[in-house]
């Protein structure tokens, strides 16, 4: 029963959030940080300690693997408020997985979309750059191939997310 309720909600954030990043690419803190809260509350009041500790690591673990890249200036703040808030639900093993699976997924998909638009040739070029420099000076955001300079297409990483829920739970 718990975890047909955690899969319920944890589908159903990811939907959420995909909708309202395709509409508005934002994901709003309300659907981020209302998730990790409902979350947190849910396992307290279902497993008590151990499931306050569960939601907590979970929420610090899906934090961790994409802060980051969001501090590189690649990814956005909602992108890591949302692994962080599935990672609430699911806990701190699920969370890394789903950042594996969501990561491999948002790969896929950037590679279509700059195989349709055009633009694989100048990502290839860009990520050369940016490993040249990382090796040289060390990681740090690169001027023009940050999410805000980049005129490059963009993918709502919501959706990548999405498959990388529906991966963890057919794999749990």
């Amino acid at each position: 029963m718990i975890d047909a309720l955690v899969t319920y909600a944890v589908v159903g954030l990811a939907l959420v959030a995909c909708v309202t990043d395709l509409r508005t690419r934002r994901i709003p803190n309300v659907l981020t940080f209302g998730g990790a809260a409902a979350a947190i509350v849910f396992h307290t009041a279902t497993q008590g300690v151990s499931g306050l500790q569960l939601s907590v690591f979970g929420w610090m673990v899906g934090v961790a693997i994409f802060l980051p890249f969001f501090m590189l200036r690649g990814m956005g703040g909602g992108d890591v408020k949302l692994l962080a808030a599935l990672g609430a639900w699911l806990g701190p093993r699920e969370a890394f997985w789903l950042a594996i699976y969501a990561s491999l997924a948002g790969g896929a998909i950037g590679i279509v979309v700059a195989l349709a638009s055009g633009y694989l040739g100048t990502a290839l070029r860009n990520l050369r750059t940016l490993l040249t420099t990382w090796f040289l000076v060390g990681p740090q955001p690169v001027p023009s191939m940050t999410l805000e300079d980049s005129k490059g297409p963009r993918v709502a990483y919501a959706i990548p997310m999405f498959v990388g829920v529906m991966v963890t739970l057919w794999r749990r």
